[in-house]
């Protein structure tokens, strides 16, 4: 985990910020308005978003809003904002961590290191599910029967995988077809939503126990998919 996107409409503190972070090995993105850090997320696809309420176009909590439609990537709000409700509006939002500014460069430092740690381990755990009567390996791209017998004519190609690991990451979760579209396959594939189609109901033959009756792999019509453990 390390390219963090600092959204910020001071320049000096994006400076400071982006030399203090390429000190510790950190790829810095920059943004310094609302939709250029919708945008920087999802073009670079940071680990973690530092992000100013105070932004010239985009209030901050709104921009925490919209990315929680499509994506779980960490936010730490820094803001000269003081007051609690603030602070309550932008967690109750989706932010992880809040730093008022003035702030210590090395505290923040601190912060981002706990939301990796914290992220690190969440990730780790989400490594294996199951589907049907399958236990599913992400890290190691191994899929192994309940009862440990050996998978027979059981493969699943690179783009069914690059899929299956994005919609099981947020278990729950409803997931756009834009949003699977994009993180898959890229941006220039927005509009071909029978990509997704196609290969949910691949995903659905090879892993769930009645493919026309889903328990795992969720379509909500008109809306997205969800995945259910």
């Amino acid at each position: 985990m390390n390219k963090i996107l600092v959204v910020d409409d001071e320049p000096q503190l994006i400076r400071v910020l982006q030399i203090n972070l390429l000190a510790r090995q950190y790829h810095v993105v920059t943004a310094g308005t609302g939709q250029g850090a919708l945008e920087a997320a999802r073009e670079d696809h940071p680990d973690i978003v530092v992000l100013d309420l105070g932004l010239p176009d985009l209030d901050g909590v709104e921009v925490i809003r919209q990315l929680r439609t499509w994506t779980q990537v960490p936010v730490i709000v820094l803001s000269g904002r003081a007051d609690s409700h603030d602070k309550v509006d932008a967690l109750d939002a989706g932010a992880d961590d809040y730093v008022t500014k003035p702030f210590s460069v090395d505290e923040l430092l601190a912060r981002i290191r706990v939301v990796a740690r914290r992220r690190t381990s969440d990730d780790s755990a989400a490594r294996t599910v199951r589907i049907g009567r399958y236990r599913i390996d992400l890290a190691a791209k191994v899929i192994t029967p309940d009862d440990g017998s050996a998978v027979q004519d059981l493969h699943l190609t690179r783009t069914e995988w690059q899929l299956l690991t994005v919609v099981v990451a947020e278990p729950g979760k409803l997931l756009s077809q834009q949003y699977l579209l994009e993180t898959v396959w890229g941006p220039t594939y927005r509009a071909e939503t029978q990509n997704v189609r196609q290969y949910m109901a691949q995903l659905r033959r090879k892993l769930e126990t009645n493919p026309n009756r889903p328990a795992h792999l969720l379509t909500e019509p008109g809306m997205g998919y969800r995945f259910q453990p």
